[in-house]
C-alpha cells in the first residue's frame, strides 16, 4: 500500500478560472515553469488546487481574488496534461507554497491526479530534488527513464505510477 491508497484530501478541489492569479504566482516556485502550458490548463479547467484552511468549498463558496470563502486561499496546484496517444496523463507541474509544505498537500494533489487519470501517471523531476523524489517514491512512483538536459541545469528523471 502506498501513501496515495484510499487518500482523499478535503483541501483539494478542481482548478477554476478564479484561481488563475494565485496559480500564476505559485508557478514562480518551479525550477522550469511553463507559463503557456499553465494558461492552457487554466483555460480548459485542467488541474487541481489545494486550499489553505478547512475544506475546499464548492462553486458557491468561491470569493473574488482566488480565495475560497470557506476554505482559504489557493496554496498549491497540480497540472496534468492528457496523453492523446495513450491512456493516462503526464503531471506537468506540481507546486505547493513554501509556507504550506510538509503538510500532505502535494500528496493530496497527487492522489487527485492519480484518481482522475484513466491509466498510468508520469512526471519528471530533477535528480537533485531529494524531497520530491522521496515523495514520489512514497506515493508509488518508480523511476523509468532519464532525459538528458531536460532542464536548463541538467537531466530529468522520468517517474511513472500505474
Amino acid at each position: 500500500m502506498t501513501d496515495l491508497d484510499a487518500l482523499s484530501d478535503p483541501r483539494v478541489r478542481t482548478l477554476r478560472p478564479v484561481d488563475a492569479g494565485r496559480v500564476r504566482t505559485l508557478q514562480a516556485h518551479l525550477r522550469q515553469p511553463s507559463p503557456d502550458l499553465l494558461e492552457y490548463g487554466i483555460a480548459i479547467g485542467s488541474g487541481f488546487v489545494s486550499v489553505a484552511d478547512g475544506r475546499a468549498a464548492d462553486d458557491a463558496g468561491v470569493a473574488e481574488g482566488g480565495s475560497v470563502a470557506e476554505g482559504g486561499s489557493v496554496v498549491g496546484y497540480a497540472l496534468p496534461v492528457d496523453a492523446p496517444t495513450r491512456p493516462g496523463c503526464h503531471l506537468a507541474e506540481l507546486v505547493v507554497a513554501p509556507d504550506f509544505r510538509r503538510e500532505g498537500r502535494a500528496r493530496g494533489l497527487l492522489a487527485a491526479i492519480v484518481a482522475d487519470a484513466n491509466g498510468p501517471v508520469t512526471l519528471q523531476a530533477h535528480p537533485d530534488n531529494d524531497a520530491a523524489l522521496a515523495l514520489y517514491e512514497a506515493c508509488g512512483f518508480d523511476v523509468v527513464d532519464r532525459r538528458p538536459d531536460a532542464y536548463a541545469d541538467g537531466d530529468a528523471l522520468v517517474l511513472r505510477r500505474e
